[in-house]
C-alpha cells in the first residue's frame, strides 16, 4: 500500500460519501438503514470521527459491491498516515536508533565461549 506523503490519504468516509453515496443518492440515514447499523455510526464515520471497522466493512462490501479489504485498506492508509505525522512519531524516530548503528556501537564479543565438560 502506497502512503502519500504530500497529502493526507482519502479517508474511508470521505470515499463512502463522495464516491457511493452521493452518486447513489443514499443518505446517511438510508444507508444505515440499509446497513441495519445505527445512523451515529455513518455520520461519525462520514466526518472522520469514527473508524471503519471490519463488521462495517463487511457491510459495506455487501452493499456496494466492494470488498471488505478495500475499505480496511483505506482506513489502515488514514491511520498510518496518521500516526506517522504524531508528535509520538516524530518522539520515536527521535529515540530510538537502527540496529545497524546500535550494533556498531557496541563492542564485539571476542569469539571466546566456555564449554561445559560432561565428564566423558
Amino acid at each position: 500500500m502506497r502512503i502519500p506523503t504530500h497529502r493526507p490519504p482519502t479517508h474511508p468516509g470521505e470515499m463512502l460519501e463522495e464516491e457511493f453515496m452521493k452518486p447513489l443518492g443514499l443518505s446517511q440515514s438510508r444507508l444505515a438503514e440499509l446497513l441495519e447499523v445505527p445512523f451515529q455510526r455513518i455520520n461519525r464515520i462520514l466526518n472522520k470521527k469514527q473508524a471503519v471497522t471490519i463488521d462495517t466493512a463487511l457491510r459495506l462490501s455487501a452493499l456496494l459491491g466492494t470488498s471488505p479489504q478495500f475499505w480496511l485498506n483505506l482506513q489502515h492508509g488514514w491511520d498510518l498516515y496518521q500516526a506517522m505525522h504524531s508528535k509520538e512519531a516524530h518522539q520515536i524516530q527521535k529515540a530510538i536508533r537502527p540496529l545497524s548503528q546500535v550494533a556498531a556501537s557496541q563492542p564485539r564479543a571476542t569469539g571466546t565461549t566456555s564449554k561445559s565438560t560432561s565428564g566423558r
